[in-house]
């Protein structure tokens, strides 16, 4: 078994063009994964926050092999909107490190209401499946990823 095999983390997330669940390989992102549906073939932007819906979230949370920071916000929410920029920086810098997702409360009642979602912004951090940390509120850059440290992150 080859080092990198032996260390490599995945995670499975649905292609953002077609809906397949590709499997994809953490420690290779920079290489622009693509879909696995031949179909498609169009890459995985996995150095952006990834869309969830009620219908994705719990099998990409289910089997990440990293942290995962969700951000649960609105399309209409101001503090939202400020904060979108900081997330998208953090999901480029720390692309194969962390996966950094984004719930639309509205479009995703069911797991906004599972996760007892009464806020917004609210940013959890997911772990082995589970919530580790969580923060409410429009938040800096440095509490972010101190969030992130909280959820086990190597940041």
């Amino acid at each position: 078994m080859s080092t990198e095999s032996a260390t490599a983390r995945y995670v499975t997330v649905p292609c953002q063009f077609c809906g397949t669940r590709n499997k994809v390989n953490m420690a290779r992102v920079a290489h622009r994964p693509k879909c696995h549906n031949d179909a498609c073939a169009k890459p995985i932007l996995l150095d952006r926050p990834l869309p969830l819906r009620d219908e994705t979230f719990a099998d990409v949370i289910a089997h990440a092999g990293v942290p995962v920071l969700v951000d649960f916000y609105a399309d209409w929410c101001g503090p939202c909107k400020a904060m979108a920029p900081t997330l998208d920086a953090i999901a480029g810098e720390l692309a194969g490190q962390v996966l950094v997702a984004k719930v639309n409360t509205d479009a995703s009642p069911l797991v906004s209401q599972a996760h007892q979602i009464r806020s917004i912004p609210t940013l959890m951090v997911f772990r082995d499946g589970a919530p580790v940390a969580q923060q409410m509120g429009a938040v800096p850059r440095a509490a972010l990823l101190e969030l992130l440290r909280q959820g086990g992150a190597a940041v």
